[in-house]
């Protein structure tokens, strides 16, 4: 097997590889409370791609193990979100919670399309190269046209989402020249995946991913 070059290897990176800090996440279907997605696609610090897991059943045999496959499972969805000093943000979500399960005595909504919406996170590219690894641009191509509109690489849509913890602040007269933030856990029914769409409308409602 013959080494494989620096120029084999930059023609395989297409644009450039995509890079973790270019990314925006919506909650399209936000629940109890007026949402300001505008705001929050600008405070939303942090989330993940999420993960992919099928579990596997072991079947004993004369003193091995068939293993076989078993269900999918869907892992928590973590956000970040950057705390402003109008707290409406960090204040929706808790509306939220406090219509799944009331603060003072524990009543809510029963009826899980009541209390569950769904979100989206997009994966940005950088790039104003014509095709999918980057932008579409109708200018000359460096940045400066102004004319681009950005084509997410790869739209994640998470189905049937609801909060389950908003994160504490930690308070402190040594935390100096910081400003506050937080984590929203929420659970997910499903997700579904697909290449340049910003919504679910293009995802196979199966749950079979697009590519």
């Amino acid at each position: 097997m013959a080494l494989k070059t620096i120029s084999q290897f930059k023609s395989r990176l297409q644009g450039g590889g995509a890079r973790a800090n270019l990314f925006e996440v919506n909650i399209n279907d936000f629940k109890f409370s007026d949402w300001d997605n505008e705001t929050f696609q600008f405070l939303c610090k942090g989330a993940q791609l999420p993960a992919s897991n099928v579990s596997s059943i072991s079947i004993p045999f004369r003193g091995r193990q068939l293993k076989v496959a078993g269900d999918r499972t869907f892992d928590e969805w973590t956000i970040t979100v950057i705390n402003d000093e109008d707290f409406r943000l960090r204040s929706s979500f808790e509306t939220w919670m406090n219509g799944i399960n009331k603060l003072s005595d524990g009543s809510g909504a029963t009826n899980p399309n009541s209390y569950m919406g769904n979100a989206t996170v997009n994966q940005l590219g950088r790039g104003y190269q014509a095709g999918r690894f980057s932008q579409n641009n109708s200018g000359s191509g460096d940045g400066s046209s102004g004319t681009a509109s950005v084509q997410p690489l790869r739209t994640y849509y998470f189905d049937g989402i609801f909060p389950t913890q908003v994160g504490s602040i930690e308070l402190s007269y040594d935390n100096t020249d910081a400003i506050e933030e937080y984590t929203v856990t929420f659970q997910v029914q499903y997700w579904v995946a697909g290449t340049n769409s910003t919504n679910g409308s293009t995802s196979d409602q199966t749950g079979d991913i697009i590519v």
